[in-house]
């Protein structure tokens, strides 16, 4: 093994825990800590202390840091993403809501779409034109772009996504409004869909830019403070981010363009199945990985995961494409859900037991874990139904209460549904 590579660093950030690999020479030393949702590096940093201290080396002897996370991912399916606007074509107001006008279930009648990322009262339009081939046929009304100003300010917004009709074609138009609000509000993030997804068909176009205009401040401050801490403990080497197509990037390409990161710790875990099934020789393989927040299902086909350009996340119905929010990135090919460890369970209007999309995540996290958390999860579950080894989970570093899961199952499924704590919590996994 090469001096380059004899010490690489790896981490990856869940809705619930953060989970870091370091390679020593021919040896993985590794740490699982719980995740700081409210500042994900600190828990980075812990990680990585924790194994550098057991591997004996400094953190200036790190040659790589490679990173993959569900921050983008799980910021979305919770909603919990910045204040958005999107500003475009006089007319059009309404794309990102119509979608396909077409029906991912035709014979429900009650099928709930998905939701778009920025309400109707924040999407706003301005004359303008541009055609199929980018030759403008309607000027930019500058002055009805500088009226907007006011209505973004005092709606709090935080970031703007500009998505112009065939704006691929010709971003000119794009850009002057981003020079505009740039100098009347330098502070506010900004996404053009030409950058983003300079492609045909505005649906998919505007719900790639809103999407990513609604984790960019998120995942700016995030990048921002972990550059800092990773200087600050004394991390010298490139630090790479895995993309949502299992590439690699660097933090300002990751800055400007986090939707690219969606998919990025799920994409990690796909390449790892794919290495697996050509060393085992296993040519149709199903790769699963569940974590805090979301489960993801992978197929690797001859020891290939499969690639797609587009991808849905949040979908409101399982395994119904046409369900979720499409975004045209390059991307793994993978089913995701809304329902991970510590998805939230819950009785239903029609006494059903559902599952996420919401999740306890690490902070308060699941009931058991005895951080404040008082709803059941999954982890819960599991817990009360004996399927967690209490004594190594999380390497020992999480005290886990099975009392306050039961506690928790009872009260909020068992009681209701007038079923057995133990009834309960298998009804919640069989979801």
């Amino acid at each position: 093994m090469t001096a380059y590579s004899s010490h690489r660093l790896a981490v990856d950030i869940g809705g619930t825990f953060t989970d870091v690999v370091l390679e020593n020479g021919n040896d993985l030393v590794t740490a699982k800590v719980l995740t700081t949702s409210s500042a994900p590096e600190q828990g980075v940093v812990r990680g990585i202390q924790d194994v550098l201290s057991e591997a004996g080396i400094m953190a200036k002897d790190i040659s790589m840091f490679l990173h993959g996370t569900t921050l983008a991912t799980n910021a979305i399916i919770e909603r919990k993403g910045a204040t958005t606007a999107l500003i475009t074509t006089a007319g059009f107001r309404d794309v990102i809501e119509i979608g396909y006008e077409s029906r991912y279930n035709q014979y429900d009648i009650l099928i709930d779409k998905p939701a778009p990322l920025v309400p109707r009262e924040l999407r706003f339009t301005v004359p303008e034109r541009v055609d199929i081939h980018g030759r403008v046929l309607w000027e930019l009304d500058e002055k009805a772009v500088k009226d907007l100003i006011p209505k973004v300010v005092q709606a709090g917004v935080e970031s703007v996504a500009i998505g112009f009709l065939h704006g691929y074609a010709n971003p000119q138009h794009e850009r002057r409004v981003e020079e505009i609000i740039g100098e009347m509000l330098p502070d506010l993030s900004i996404t053009l869909s030409a950058e983003v997804c300079p492609e045909i068909r505005e649906f998919e176009r505007l719900t790639t830019a809103t999407a990513n205009a609604y984790v960019r401040p998120l995942m700016s401050r995030y990048l921002d403070n972990l550059k800092f801490r990773l200087e600050e403990i004394g991390l010298q080497c490139p630090v790479l981010l895995m993309t949502s197509g299992g590439g690699l990037t660097t933090l300002d390409t990751a800055s400007k363009f986090p939707i690219r990161l969606v998919e990025s710790g799920p994409a990690g875990g796909a390449i790892l199945a794919s290495g697996i099934s050509a060393d085992l020789n296993l040519h149709k393989v199903i790769s699963f990985d569940m974590g805090g927040t979301t489960a993801k299902i992978c197929l690797i086909d001859e020891f290939e995961a499969q690639r797609a350009r587009e991808f849905e996340v949040g979908r409101q119905a399982r395994f119904f494409k046409g369900s979720g929010l499409p975004l045209r990135i390059p991307v793994i090919e993978m089913v995701e859900i809304g329902a991970g460890g510590g998805s939230i369970a819950r009785v239903d209007g029609l006494n059903q037991i559902t599952i996420g999309p919401d999740s306890a995540g690490a902070e308060p996290g699941p009931a058991a874990y005895g951080r404040g958390g008082g709803r059941p999860t999954i982890t819960d579950a599991d817990i009360h139904l004996g399927r967690i080894d209490l004594e190594r989970f999380a390497g020992g570093k999480v005290e886990l209460k099975p009392d306050l899961a039961a506690s928790a199952l009872r009260s909020d499924i068992g009681d209701k549904l007038e079923l057995p704590s133990l009834m309960a919590a298998y009804g919640v996994t069989e979801m």
